[in-house]
């Protein structure tokens, strides 16, 4: 061979191998749903790192949705806080005070604080209460409060002209009213005359004596006390064990004439 033969043979063979290494022949493919699976399971690697290893796919639990029954119990309401009054005066109670009551109105005291409506949401009300006991009415309240007890209306029996029946008829949770009891027998001063005694929500609670209308008559609905409902009390319920909780003793327990609403110091 001349060495002109030669000088092409090797130029030739290094052109072969130059090409061979530069387009390797391509490996097998991997089945279809392999790679599939593989490209949803981890992503592609960036250029010039190396790519992660694939991580199985994370499973969220399913979301619960609350009731819509219970989902204003989780709705955030104002912190519970209470203002107590300096003593009142006669100006301040023109139609449920009057000379000759048992209590002066230098006793009694205006606690304003919030409660939770039947629209789940948090009011103002006003409550007249003997000083006496301002202290335990706060603590009755902040818990029927956490606990979203609805209250409808919370104000003193004046803005109802001093009557009774127009509050109750209101459904108006109420304490300090100088008025006898309801009751048979010669007239006595009832615990609300002293500032002694509170109503919560008397249409769900009403005052029942066998061979009597129902009093307030709107209260008709809840005359059956084994269908519980919002704002009714009841034996271990959270109105009846929060008044309990401080000692007052609840007119559901009364024998004959019954008072669901009538909350007291004494429990008369």
């Amino acid at each position: 061979m001349s060495l002109r033969a030669a000088a092409v043979a090797v130029a030739g063979a290094a052109i072969f191998l130059a090409v061979g290494c530069a387009n390797p022949a391509p490996p097998t493919s991997a089945p279809q749903s392999t790679r599939q699976a593989a490209a949803k399971s981890s992503p592609g690697p960036s250029h010039g790192t190396r790519a992660p290893k694939a991580k199985p796919p994370k499973t969220k639990p399913p979301k619960t949705k609350l009731p819509e029954t219970k989902a204003p119990n989780h709705k955030r309401i104002p912190a519970f806080s209470a203002k107590v009054s300096a003593p009142l005066t006669a100006r301040d109670l023109p139609h449920t005070w009057h000379h000759g009551c048992p209590v002066s109105p230098g006793e009694l005291r205006a606690i304003r604080m919030p409660f939770i409506g039947f629209d789940h949401r948090a009011h103002n009300g006003t409550l007249i209460i003997n000083a006496g006991v301002a202290d335990k009415v706060i603590k009755v309240f902040s818990i029927l409060y956490r606990a979203r007890f609805p209250i409808r209306i919370m104000k003193p029996v004046d803005v109802f002209h001093g009557s009774d029946d127009r509050s109750t008829a209101a459904d108006n949770t109420a304490g300090f009213n100088c008025r006898f009891a309801v009751a048979a027998g010669p007239p006595h001063w009832s615990m609300h005359a002293y500032g002694l005694a509170i109503d919560v929500d008397t249409i769900e609670n009403p005052y029942i004596e066998p061979g009597q209308p129902i009093d307030p008559p709107a209260s008709a609905a809840y005359a059956n006390r084994s269908d519980i409902r919002p704002g009714m009390a009841y034996p271990g319920g959270v109105l009846v064990s929060a008044f309990s909780s401080i000692g007052w003793g609840w007119g559901g327990d009364w024998a004959g004439a019954v008072d669901y609403q009538h909350f007291s110091s004494n429990g008369h």
